[in-house]
């Protein structure tokens, strides 16, 4: 906060309040903040009959809960007091901003990220740890896609969507926060909403799926991964693009090391794809920072010069997208270790028949 010229942190909606305090906040009208000082102790705001939700920690913050008739805004802009370089949650409701600018009119504020951002871009063992669980009980869920033990063929893609979340609660996810299926040319699109469309023989089935779980009694962590299989022999086309995707998938992955820019492992697995003849193809970033959130940073995409540092976990997810026809992506999560990479998905990568 020193470095950023920040006097205080406001963190209501959004992923920074259970990270700083390993409270969620639930997403309702009534506001929740953490007003963190940079010169004084936390406070948690909460309405008092979410109160008994919170575990209290000295260490962290002190509770101040507020009742129906009480003026949370008020309260929170009194734990303020003079500070007015504010930063506020990225995902704070609009009109809880609109509402502390109108107590505070002569305060600045800038995204919480500016802050949290490269912080949690940082994982320490603990983190590294729950992501690698995480993706462990995800990879349980594709493996059965991968050996035909959910079947596809003449099921709708919502049904199959249906199946994968019901499995990923059943391997300990606490919740779902996507199941991506998309078939034949619904498979063009990266992020597919799964509908009425029945599964055929001989077409490209993309599974994208994750959800939050829980390494004991400690805040959520997310997985992450994709895997795309074919419901017959695959048509020489669809053999080429996917056999050009593994190669980009697999040396992105081998690019990553302490050090190398996000930019560089980006264009190392881009490269391979163009060169095969489908830039124009792969339409998206080539992966995304998680943690606590799904997407976080660092960001793993052309333009971001940032230099990768141990600890830093990010998707590593080429794709190739021939609209009106088939598409194709493998995603893995990886980790930056101190001498270079591990992957936290370790079901198989090649293109799968499955023809249950």
């Amino acid at each position: 906060m020193e470095r950023c010229a920040i006097d205080a942190c406001l963190f209501s909606l959004g992923a920074d309040l259970p990270w700083c305090s390993g409270y969620e906040a639930m997403p309702l009208e009534r506001p929740t903040v953490l007003v963190l000082p940079r010169d004084e102790e936390a406070t948690l705001v909460v309405p008092i009959l979410e109160a008994p939700r919170v575990r209290t920690d000295e260490r962290l913050f002190t509770l101040r809960s507020w009742g129906e008739t009480e003026d949370p805004i008020a309260i929170v802009a009194g734990l303020i007091g003079k500070r007015r370089s504010l930063a506020i949650s990225d995902r704070a409701h609009a009109s809880f901003l609109l509402s502390i600018q109108g107590q505070v009119p002569d305060a600045s504020f800038r995204p919480a990220s500016d802050v949290t951002g490269p912080l949690r871009a940082v994982k320490d063992a603990t983190e590294l740890a729950a992501l690698s669980a995480a993706g462990r009980t995800a990879d349980v869920v594709g493996a059965a896609l991968l050996s035909g033990e959910i079947a596809l063929i003449g099921r709708s893609e919502a049904e199959v969507a249906r199946e994968i979340s019901d499995r990923l609660v059943a391997e300990g996810h606490a919740k779902v926060n996507f199941a991506i299926v998309g078939s034949g040319p619904n498979a063009a699109s990266p992020h597919h909403i799964p509908g009425a469309r029945i599964i055929k023989k001989s077409e490209t089935v993309v599974c994208d799926f994750g959800g939050t779980f829980h390494l004991g009694d400690d805040i959520g962590y997310c997985s992450d991964t994709t895997r795309t299989v074919v419901t017959g022999p695959p048509p020489k086309e669809v053999a080429n693009a996917y056999d050009v995707l593994e190669r980009a998938h697999a040396l992105a992955v081998k690019a990553v090391s302490p050090g190398v820019s996000c930019e560089t492992i980006d264009r190392t697995g881009r490269d391979v794809i163009a060169s095969g003849g489908y830039g124009a193809n792969f339409i998206h970033r080539i992966g995304h920072g998680i943690g606590v959130e799904e997407h976080e940073d660092p960001y793993i995409v052309e333009g971001n010069a940032d230099l990768l540092v141990a600890g830093n976990a990010f998707s590593i997810e080429p794709g190739i997208y021939v609209q009106g026809s088939f598409g194709a992506r493998i995603e893995d999560i990886v980790a930056v270790t101190d001498d270079g990479v591990v992957s936290f998905n370790h079901t198989e990568r090649a293109l799968h028949v499955v023809e249950a």
